[in-house]
């Protein structure tokens, strides 16, 4: 009976979604209005060369501009536009890359936005001076020179083809910055805003919020369509969910859970939209490859053949932002495992019971008693990690395995894995833009991320073939292979269920679309309220 309940009220829910949706697409943008929106994190300094967390995109993308953006029009968050860029041309060979820059653009103090600025943008990100930190820099290794032969020309040279350079340069973190101030200060930007984004900085009232209000001479005319915006720092997620509920804030960009989205269109009806999309995130199973009896690639395999994916998908998606049953990449995407693939890896066939007698045969092969005891542990937050590190206990527990999990405040976790401080862990990886070379760098022999140890020079050769593949057919062959290597031959790690990210918001929110990332889409020139 209760399933029956839920099914109705789900089937309640998806009426209201087809209902608002066809309205939201067909009505015309109008202006004005203020966009109150809660984050639940806040920026530990303005500067996006250098911090990774959504605090930072949310109140401050709005005030810039990138050189190229994702499509805010694309549910996959996976396709380039130009922003500051308005062409470009990609030579022959894929190693010459020349962009046009838009004419016209200014920085909110009235000066010029020309390739000097775009180019000491990328110089701080690829080669910051002494004392500047830059989280990406690495991502830009192909780089080998970047030109500006006229004040609205920048051209980036490469020491080999890259197939991701372009959604590299998509990046929402790559914020272009006045060159004249980077001269005089490259730590400037940490502390104060100053872009060519469509809205100008108001206030950072620290513990409460952030005010951008319209840039009436932003370069995209008629944009943006809000007047101002007010982010709202709010920590605790019933609060979210409770500003929502009081219509005292539209939206959250980074997502809510199930519960949160079933309350909330419970409570607001027709005057609430859902949005929902698999989520470039995902959870993951270390095993210290240094560790016995972990360092046997039969123990590893055994680990991941005992999980049921296709039924944790339906129940666990019922409590936790998770869902999809996926390999390397999101589902829907253009990289994403074919259904018919994936279910020939480890753990994903479709018959647990098969899977389970192996994984059992295999433990005993390996010398593995019945009933060993080892500890997991796992990050000290709720969401999704509490309700995904029980449901792998009782996982293991089907095979004969006694697992105690030790919960690590959220603090101290990565300090924990990068002293490779355990036998069995939790780990987990966000991207900012579905995209291989971002998303599976961290399984490298020589990344920092590789906390379980493994060295694997085939991985390694993989991973550089898929990268400086020329053709999309010869890029899936390698993706597919180092796929298998990772998750099958040698299980290195393997993956539990992709993040499903669901943003329940105020129906008067228009312009906005879902993406797999909670950091794209966030320079809201495109939203705007309706009546």
């Amino acid at each position: 009976m209760l399933n029956r309940i839920n099914a109705l009220f789900m089937l309640a829910v998806g009426i209201v979604m087809a209902l608002v949706w066809p309205a939201m697409a067909q009505d015309k943008p109008r202006s004005g209005g203020e966009l109150i929106f809660a984050v639940p994190s806040e920026p530990p300094s303005y500067d996006a060369h250098q911090e990774e967390t959504f605090g930072v995109i949310h109140p401050v993308a709005p005030h810039y501009n990138t050189l190229l953006r994702t499509d805010p029009t694309d549910k996959t968050g996976t396709k380039p536009v130009g922003d500051l860029a308005e062409s470009w041309t990609i030579s022959s060979d894929q190693k010459t890359y020349t962009f046009k820059l838009r004419s016209g653009v200014k920085f909110h103090d009235g000066s010029d936005m020309t390739s000097k600025d775009v180019k000491a943008s990328y110089d701080k990100i690829m080669k910051p001076p002494a004392g500047v930190k830059s989280l990406r820099a690495a991502s830009y290794g192909a780089v080998e020179s970047v030109e500006t032969p006229d004040a609205h020309t920048i051209v980036f040279k490469l020491k080999w083809p890259e197939s991701s350079f372009l959604l590299n340069l998509a990046s929402p973190w790559n914020f272009i910055y006045k060159a004249d101030i980077l001269a005089k200060d490259p730590h400037w930007y940490e502390k104060n805003i100053m872009g060519t984004g469509p809205f100008l900085f108001v206030e950072h009232v620290r513990g409460s919020h952030w005010v951008g209000k319209k840039n009436p001479n932003y370069w995209d005319k008629g944009k943006p369509y809000l007047d101002s915006y007010r982010a709202l720092f709010i920590k605790s997620s019933s609060a979210q969910v409770a500003a929502v509920r009081g219509e005292r804030a539209h939206i959250q960009f980074r997502g809510f859970t199930p519960a949160d989205r079933d309350s909330l269109v419970k409570a607001l009806g027709n005057k609430i939209t859902v949005q929902e999309s698999p989520w470039d995130c995902v959870l993951m199973v270390n095993m210290h490859h240094d560790k016995k009896p972990f360092d046997d690639k039969r123990v590893r395999r055994a680990l991941t053949l005992a999980l049921d994916r296709y039924t944790a998908s339906k129940n666990l998606s019922r409590i936790a932002i998770v869902q999809d049953v996926a390999g390397i990449q999101v589902p829907g995407t253009p990289w994403a495992t074919p259904p018919e693939d994936l279910e020939k890896l480890a753990g994903y066939g479709r018959d647990i019971n098969a899977s389970r007698a192996e994984a059992r045969k295999l433990l005993k092969e390996a010398g593995v008693p019945e009933g060993f005891s080892f500890t997991f542990k796992n990050r000290g937050v709720p969401q999704p990690y509490e309700p995904v590190g029980i449901w792998l206990i009782d996982q293991w527990k089907q095979i004969g395995l006694n697992v105690k999990q030790e919960i690590v405040e959220a603090s101290a976790f990565h300090s924990m894995l990068k002293r490779g401080d355990f036998e069995v862990s939790m780990d987990f990886q966000c991207g900012f833009i579905v995209e291989p070379d971002l998303d599976i760098a961290r399984f490298l022999a020589v990344s920092d991320a590789n906390y379980g140890k493994h060295k694997d020079k085939v991985m390694d050769e993989l991973y550089l073939k898929q990268a400086r593949a020329t053709s999309p057919e010869e890029r899936k062959k390698y993706l597919r292979q180092f796929e298998k290597r990772l998750l099958d031959e040698e299980v290195h790690v393997f993956y539990t269920l992709q993040w499903h990210r669901i943003i329940p918001h105020n129906a008067k929110v228009r312009g906005w679309m879902v993406t797999p990332s909670h950091y794209l889409n966030q320079q809201l020139d495109t939203v705007w309220l309706a009546q």
